[in-house]
């Protein structure tokens, strides 16, 4: 099926992409073609532009047959907010910034190992247009290709779309550091997310009530180009089944699979009965990945829930400091639903909401399966949590007291209110001589909270004996592999909230810092520990709140 240009040029995702709107990747003529729509700038047709980066952006290889081929889009052209039936994506315009832009950062990594771009394009004003929403190339689409691999992009903030309900489409500085910050953070402490490519500033002004309290205030408008194997979530086959278009619910369905199962057989009369699953499991390792760097997502709803099992949509976000399993960040969370120690359950009430809605297109037999698969989710989370956790203390081999050990530490921790990361951490270099005899340098300042509970003494006891059952092992190589696995820095709350109010004022140092410092989250750095960035946090912090408009 032949698209005219202007139809691929813009599309958005109809399961409600919201402010995150797919970016325009260029076609086989990259920049060297003319751009679309009123408010594109216009280079000469057939011209590539010859700034230093530019032949990069020019040779991009892009692919769009696999979804223009496969699923219908929005008939209706027109950008305004609308009930949306019978299609996968709408054709969007990005609604470009009026006032001067400026690129805060970029992903290096991102940037050369996974869009085949050298970091010299960020120097080109191609790309700060591209990145921006300034820009629409013709036949742009959201999917690029590299190797063998396919990444959708978006950018979050440019602009509505059918889908942006009563919002302007924007997103703001404060939000835009702190996804672009947090994705790449997951992304080093090996935890699978979406990855941020750049972040762009403006001088628009955006009107924002952070807190939803009546105190509206002017804030900067702001772009995160961010990319992800897919976009498609647990909403995305929801909205489908509510709504009963069940043969492109099917559709989109076996599109996902055969993209992105390939252990999965499209011949398989089983393949939907596979694809939940593998989805099972794969929410419950994720949901054992958070916990295990003490990782609040916030949001935690069925839009929120990758089919793929990766973190996404960064939103009223937060790493727990003081271990506390109530521990809630989002200040919109009134009911506390999305509490740390919540976050498996909530798992499992996204996993059923995604079974409800597969139910129409399985058989009596395979949604008795589906079921029991469901059934078997606490045991999958139960599992790769126990599993994460006894590598954090170094504990190698099994042994039946080993769920104990790491209960009881953690009702420690609970008690004194002690730091989950540094306590871990800190753990990590702490000699067995010196936990043995109970003596806690100054610097061990997390183990030095927890060591004022009447009952440190006995769980010290406990797991030196449990470490003296590791075979083969010395302490040295215990410290080197557990400071593998334990962070020394995550990008805390308030690191991000300095660097947010210094960006605020065009200084974009800090943002710029913990980006280099968090690439590298388990090796001591010596910028990172000037910071301060793996001290006690300073008191200011304990009063700053997010909500789900940061």
């Amino acid at each position: 099926m032949w698209w005219p240009p202007w139809l691929a040029a813009w599309l958005a995702w109809a399961a409600g992409a919201g402010a995150g709107r797919p970016a325009p990747l260029c076609g086989s003529g990259g920049l060297c073609r003319a751009p679309l729509g009123p408010n594109a700038s216009h280079p000469a047709p057939g011209h590539c532009p010859r700034q230093r980066g530019a032949a990069e952006l020019c040779a991009w290889p892009l692919s769009s047959e696999s979804l223009l081929d496969t699923f219908p889009v929005d008939a209706t052209q027109e950008n305004y907010v609308r009930n949306v039936r019978n299609c996968i994506f709408s054709v969007v315009y990005p609604t470009p910034f009026k006032s001067r832009v400026r690129l805060v950062a970029v992903s290096k990594e991102v940037l050369e190992n996974i869009l085949d771009l050298d970091i010299s394009v960020k120097g080109t004003s191609d790309f700060l247009q591209f990145v921006s929403g300034g820009k629409v190339i013709l036949g742009s689409v959201p999917l690029a290709h590299r190797h063998g691999e396919r990444w959708e992009l978006q950018l979050k903030g440019s602009g509505k779309t059918p889908y942006s309900r009563n919002g302007d489409g924007r997103a703001v500085l404060r939000s835009s550091v702190r996804e672009f910050l947090c994705s790449e953070a997951m992304h080093y402490l090996g935890i699978p997310t979406s990855r941020a490519a750049s972040l762009v500033v403006s001088d628009d002004d955006v009107w924002r009530d952070q807190f939803y309290n009546g105190n509206i205030k002017k804030e900067r408008g702001a772009i995160v180009l961010r990319l992800a194997k897919s976009w498609f979530r647990i909403g995305s086959l929801e909205i489908l089944a509510h709504s009963g278009e069940l043969d492109l619910q099917r559709r989109l369905l076996d599109f996902i699979i055969q993209e992105h199962f390939p252990s999965i057989a499209m011949n398989d009369s089983n393949r939907y009965l596979e694809f939940f699953s593998t989805v099972v499991s794969e929410t419950a390792n994720l949901i054992a990945l958070w916990m295990s760097v003490g990782f609040a997502h916030g949001v935690c709803n069925t839009d929120n829930f990758s089919l793929l099992s990766i973190t996404i949509d960064y939103g009223p976000f937060g790493f727990m400091e003081s271990y506390d399993p109530n521990f809630v960040l989002n200040t919109s969370d009134d009911e506390r639903r999305y509490k740390i120690g919540n976050q498996a359950n909530v798992g499992l009430f996204n996993l059923s909401k995604l079974l409800q809605a597969l139910k129409p297109l399985l058989d009596p037999r395979q949604k008795q399966l589906a079921s029991q698969i469901l059934e078997g989710y606490g045991e999958h989370y139960y599992i790769r949590f126990t599993e994460l956790f006894k590598t954090k203390l170094g504990l190698l081999g099994e042994n039946e007291d080993d769920n104990y050990l790491i209960a009881f530490l953690l009702q420690l921790m609970e008690d004194t209110k002690a730091d989950f990361t540094m306590t871990f951490r800190q753990l990590s270099e702490i000699t067995e001589d010196q936990l043995k005899e109970l003596h806690i340098p100054e610097e061990f300042w997390a183990l030095q909270d927890l060591g004022k509970h009447k009952l440190f003494s006995e769980w010290v006891t406990m797991y030196l004996l449990r470490l003296n059952r590791n075979k083969g092992d010395s302490d040295a190589k215990r410290r080197t592999r557990m400071t593998t696995v334990n962070p020394r820095y995550i990008l805390r709350n308030w690191m991000a909230e300095s660097a947010v109010q210094k960006a605020n004022l065009n200084d974009f140092s800090e943002v710029q810092l913990l980006q280099q410092i968090l690439q590298h989250p388990f090796q001591r750095q010596q910028a990172a520990e000037k910071a301060g960035y793996s001290l006690r946090p300073p008191a200011w912090a304990k009063d700053l709140k997010v909500s789900c408009s940061s």
